[in-house]
């Protein structure tokens, strides 16, 4: 053969072998995209989201696709921590550490949903026995009640411009008619 006839054959073999790369890299992008779109589907058939079935199995299919044109990034990864950082630092300074605490922790469980009502995270933060407020239920001496809590067994008074209440036990006497 001759030189130049070697020359073109390893430039169609380097243009092909590329060419299958590429084409391997979106076949492997398009099958998780796939298997992402029959979890989405099995979910919509099962009831396991807040959607009704016909809108859920419509998202599922705008999600593949837009899978399969590599636009379903949202590029805002970056931003989740730095997000929850935020919400630390609008907390009065005694609560900060233990907001990032659960913010970036392992040991927080996340529960509920935004359109269930809300999420509710709930970290678990040992603290050394004899710590004030270590104790549920006790005050250490010359502590005080945490603000928002009563101590057991005593109502709240009235509102500013409220009635207060009847005792416990006593039938409220009918509202006086002006």
């Amino acid at each position: 053969m001759s030189k130049i006839r070697i020359q073109r054959w390893c430039g169609a073999l380097a243009l092909g072998a590329g060419s299958l790369m590429a084409f391997g890299a979106h076949a492997a992008g398009t099958g998780s995209g796939q298997s992402q779109y029959q979890m989405d589907v099995q979910r919509c058939n099962s009831g396991d989201t807040s959607q009704d079935r016909a809108t859920c199995l419509r998202e599922a299919g705008a999600a593949r696709q837009e899978s399969q044109r590599n636009r379903l990034d949202d590029k805002q990864e970056g931003r989740y921590q730095d997000n929850a950082m935020m919400r630390c630092k609008n907390l009065p300074a005694s609560q900060q550490q233990d907001c990032i605490t659960q913010m970036t922790s392992g040991n927080t469980t996340t529960r509920g949903s935004v359109g269930g009502g809300g999420v509710l995270r709930e970290t678990v933060i040992q603290v050394p026995a004899g710590t004030p407020g270590s104790t549920p239920g006790r005050l250490m001496p010359g502590s005080q009640m945490p603000s928002g809590q009563m101590p057991s067994g005593q109502m709240p008074g009235a509102a500013p411009g409220g009635l207060q209440p009847p005792p416990a036990g006593t039938v409220a006497p009918p509202p006086v008619m002006r």
